[in-house]
């Protein structure tokens, strides 16, 4: 499968502002944006007037690069969230936050999307009991999610959850870090996804 391979912070500083797409070391100084707030490349500084169809792309890109998704697999979400009942915007971001390496993200098993999406595939977790390696996954209502016993012990699961309270939590998941299970409650609300995105402007772009 394709991936990308490329700097992660490469993308935060394209887009401007931080995509914590690297864990831990966006919250600290030594995160590129706090030195080099400016896109990346020889004319990075001197990057012209973002005109309205500039605009409406840079959303579209930020929000495949926070849940690291290629071109065809973003698009293809689109497609099936305009063929939902709802708005598409609205509908496009409750698939993404229903992936299950997102919510291992979320639940703070993982330090990023891309290290959840990397524990997934190498088989850490179950789902209802199940041993699932899919990280688009779609969990339903009252699914639980837990690590699975073998992986219990593992260094990076338990670092991430020692700083997982500084990125707060979400009311549609329940966690137990002492148990390493939480339980995909309901269907998440716009209202209730902390993501710096206006979803409309990409609904927009694909209307052309």
């Amino acid at each position: 499968m394709a991936r990308y391979t490329g700097s992660v912070c490469r993308m935060c500083r394209r887009e401007g502002e931080k995509l914590f797409l690297k864990g831990t070391k966006c919250m600290t100084d030594k995160c590129p944006l706090e030195h080099r707030n400016f896109p990346p490349g020889q004319h990075g500084r001197r990057r012209g007037k973002i005109t309205e169809y500039g605009l409406r792309l840079r959303e579209k890109q930020k929000m495949k690069r926070i849940y690291g998704l290629l071109e065809t697999q973003f698009k293809n979400y689109f497609y099936k969230a305009s063929r939902m009942k709802g708005l598409t915007g609205e509908n496009l971001i409750i698939l993404l936050e229903r992936r299950l390496d997102n919510t291992v993200y979320r639940m703070g098993f993982a330090s990023s999307r891309r290290e959840a999406r990397q524990l997934v595939r190498h088989g850490h977790f179950r789902v209802n009991g199940r041993k699932v390696n899919i990280p688009s996954y779609q969990l339903r209502p009252n699914d639980v999610v837990e690590v699975r016993e073998k992986s219990k012990n593992l260094v990076r699961i338990k670092e991430s959850l020692e700083v997982a309270e500084h990125r707060g939590s979400v009311p549609w998941l329940e966690v137990d870090p002492e148990k390493m299970r939480g339980v995909f409650k309901e269907i998440p609300r716009r209202e209730d996804v902390p993501l710096p995105i206006n979803e409309s402007l990409i609904v927009e772009l694909y209307s052309k």
